[in-house]
């Protein structure tokens, strides 16, 4: 088939005619065209529909009809104008309150070589815990630009919710453990007063470990936190609260041996950028029991709360944590001297090993000279030895000690009241006192010390020390050693006599006890005249069993915490209690079970029954009202029997804590009030004529003459400062709070010490 056209067929489709024939001839010539021979997929790109062509080959315009345009009107273009800018809004993450990084970088933008810190260091009260040095632009240059370093600034989540205090508390810390405050030691101890918030400065140093650092990677993989049993669960609380999630614990309170196994086998193999569990809280006796697994790796922050745990440096305790893979240690503890300045030392030796020399070293260089100066009855040379050497300790231990008292929180807390309240015995507690105190033999057997008897810290013997908890149980009631003297035990032969001849040890009988009366008094008085609750502490759990009696009797409802209560149920109880609607109106604390980190804020009268060796352990069991959280003014009373052995222990406490302000507190006029030989002076039999305080006449006060207070304490006295500088009530006149001010003549009591926590501040409108 011929596929060419002629010269004279060319010639002849060139030729003008009419628009018919035009169209006549390009139909014959898209028949006889080759491209119809083509498949118009080989060609993919061409247009199927083919044009007419002018002279120079381009593609002629056809002239078709325009159509008609319609007229718009204005507001409508306008309308649809605005619709489409409402439509057409720029993209927006989905999240509340977002506001993106710092480092400004948009989906799809290329990473910047510039580095950048995790947090702005100069937004609004940023804390900035590491400022880089300040290099030139030429040394810039000649650095790695993958080594320059940047600012580590706290989450401002948590930043923002820090006092000033904790921001200072929070520097402190990360100087400390990252090397900078003693050259080649991570340790130091927090030593701040209860209730100032030494659990929310960890959290955020843990927090801030674990997500960032001055070369732009995580300072430290693993944190664990060893607390006391009742703590554990608290610290999973606190660490959800303040970090809202963002990581995961691992509490370990109780469970078998082989789950606690897994689960810290688990913890440990852990390593990398991507943890998934980083904390670790545990308790004190699991650590111990299971310090094998957690010597197997490398944790690189440990921090113990109530770390006064660790003041004996060669129980198992201490030892299984001292032998942790980890440098950086932090202790917590409102009270690190507690018995004598060696324990002190075990707590400094813990964190940073070697600062202070071994124990040796240290008594001989500090303690001895230290106690030597700090007796009323030292000469001037030795007085002024022991303050060169105590001037040497502190500035020594201030490098890796930080320490605030509770007057801090005075600007945030309502006022608090602390009254120290001398309660005389009945007489029936009278006579069996001194017929337990006049048996010299029994006495005297008990305090000697011999080879064959163990002797305490006090220097009293096993036999001693029973005899001493047998006159503090008969101070809070006679009932307690009424078992003694139906088994005529030593000490208590001939006893049972004296009781009257109808006595019932299993009712309760409140006027039998000068404790138990004021108590009585106190909870009458405060549930009918006002909506406060109380907690009721005592080291003696036989002493809440009458308390308990009391409440049920008079009626109250009542909250019991002790060694029996579970870890899972105490959370529970005190949950409830703390919650202004429920009706428990008294809490009974063991100091022993729950006398630490505790948050009883639903209370704010606290009454500590009986008085403790140890002033660490008063100190933190006082310490469960006046916290954080607390909208009522607190009352404290602190119940002692008048010229009784309870007064010489609390005289023995002062002494204690004079020497705790000398080296932690820094304070140097602690007046020098008791010797050594007075305080062991226990088992002087009461006189018939005594004393209205035994503490007070031990003073030497100079603002009090004939039993009435001449000249008011300093203004500037708060309930830290020495006894002196207290308030000295012999009336009810004296007394501030309106309570005990309406029983003060029912109750008998003789004298009472007084001092507020600071002075309210009035607001005027």
């Amino acid at each position: 088939m011929r596929r060419s056209l002629a010269p004279s067929q060319l010639c002849k489709s060139q030729k003008p005619s009419d628009t018919n024939e035009i169209n006549d001839d390009d139909d014959e010539y898209e028949n006889h065209s080759p491209q119809m021979y083509i498949s118009p997929y080989r060609k993919p790109l061409q247009l199927l529909n083919r044009k007419k062509k002018d002279e120079k080959g381009f593609p002629k315009k056809l002239n078709r009809p325009k159509k008609p345009q319609r007229p718009q009107n204005q507001s409508h273009s306008e309308h649809e104008s605005f619709i489409k800018s409402i439509l057409s809004k720029p993209f927006k993450i989905p999240i509340v309150n977002y506001k993106g990084s710092c480092l400004s970088r948009g989906l799809g933008v290329r990473r910047q070589l510039l580095r950048q810190p995790l947090h702005d260091p100069f937004e609004e009260d940023a804390l900035v815990l590491y400022h880089p040095p300040e290099l030139s632009p030429h040394e810039v240059m000649k650095m790695d630009k993958s080594k320059i370093p940047v600012h580590v600034v706290v989450d401002p989540r948590l930043s923002k919710v820090l006092r000033p205090h904790q921001r200072e508390g929070v520097k402190f810390l990360f100087d400390c453990v990252t090397g900078v405050r003693v050259k080649e030691q991570h340790g130091c101890i927090m030593a701040d007063e209860m209730g100032l918030g030494k659990t929310l400065q960890c959290i955020t140093l843990m927090w801030t470990l674990l997500k960032q650092g001055p070369d732009m990677t995580p300072i430290i993989e693993k944190a664990v936190v060893v607390s006391p049993s009742s703590l554990v669960k608290n610290w999973e609380k606190e660490v959800n609260k303040w970090l809202g999630g963002q990581v995961q614990t691992l509490a370990i309170d109780s469970g078998s041996k082989q789950e606690i196994d897994r689960n810290l086998d688990q913890f440990m193999s852990q390593h990398g950028r991507r943890v998934g569990l980083p904390i670790l809280l545990i308790s004190y006796e699991t650590f111990r029991l299971h310090a094998k697994v957690l010597h197997k790796g490398k944790i690189g922050l440990v921090i113990c709360d109530e770390g006064h745990r660790l003041k004996n440096c060669e129980n198992q305790t201490y030892s299984a944590l001292a032998k942790v893979n980890c440098k950086r240690r932090v202790l917590l503890s409102g009270t690190p001297i507690q018995n004598d300045l060696l324990e002190y030392f075990s707590l400094v030796h813990f964190v940073n090993e070697g600062l202070l020399g071994t124990a040796n070293e240290f008594k001989k260089k500090f303690e001895f000279p230290i106690l030597r100066g700090r007796d009323s009855s030292a000469c001037d040379d030795h007085k002024k030895l022991g303050e060169t050497k105590l001037k040497e300790l502190v500035d020594l231990v201030n490098l890796c000690i930080i320490r605030r008292t509770s007057d801090i929180l005075s600007k945030y807390l309502p006022v608090k009241t602390e009254l120290i309240i001398c309660c005389p015995l009945t007489t029936l507690q009278f006579e069996l006192y001194n017929s337990f105190a006049n048996k010299q033999e029994f006495i005297c057997d008990s305090i000697q010390p011999t080879k064959k008897r163990k002797k305490n810290s006090e220097g009293v013997t096993s036999g001693g020390l029973t005899a001493i908890t047998q006159l503090k149980k008969l101070c809070n009631h006679p009932a307690l050693i009424y078992e003694k003297c139906l088994q005529q035990e030593s000490g208590c032969e001939d006893m049972r006599k004296i009781f009257p001849s109808n006595f019932n040890p299993k009712l309760v009988q409140p006027e039998l006890s000068g404790k138990m009366k004021l108590v009585d008094y106190l909870l009458a008085v405060t549930r009918t005249s006002t909506s406060d609750k109380f907690v009721l502490v005592s080291n003696y759990t036989q002493t809440l069993d009458l308390c308990e009696q009391l409440c049920r009797s008079r009626r109250y409802m009542f909250v019991r915490l002790d060694g029996s209560m579970t870890i899972k149920k105490r959370a529970k109880v005190v949950e409830k209690f703390n919650n202004p609607s429920s009706p428990e109106f008294v809490f009974m604390l063991s100091s022993k079970a729950g006398g630490c980190g505790l948050n009883l804020i639903g209370a704010n009268r606290l009454v500590m029954f009986d008085p403790d060796w140890n002033p660490a352990n008063d100190e933190q069991a006082m310490a469960r009202v006046w916290r954080d959280g607390q909208k009522k003014p607190c009352f404290i009373y602190r119940l002692l029997g008048t010229g009784t052995i309870e007064e010489k222990i609390f005289q023995r406490q002062a002494h204690k804590k004079a020497l705790s302000s000398c080296v932690v507190d820094q304070e140097e006029d602690v007046a020098r009030h008791f010797s050594r030989d007075q305080l062991r002076d226990l088992f002087s039999p009461l006189r018939q004529d005594g004393t209205q305080s035994d503490t007070h006449d031990s003073l030497r006060c100079t603002r009090c003459v004939n039993r009435i207070q001449v000249r008011p304490p300093p203004p500037d006295a708060d309930c830290n400062s020495d006894l002196t500088n207290w308030k000295h009530c012999y009336q009810s006149k004296d007394i501030s709070d309106l309570v005990l001010r309406q029983i003060w003549k029912q109750t008998g009591a003789t004298f009472a010490f007084t001092q507020v926590s600071h002075e309210e501040q009035r607001i005027t409108v």
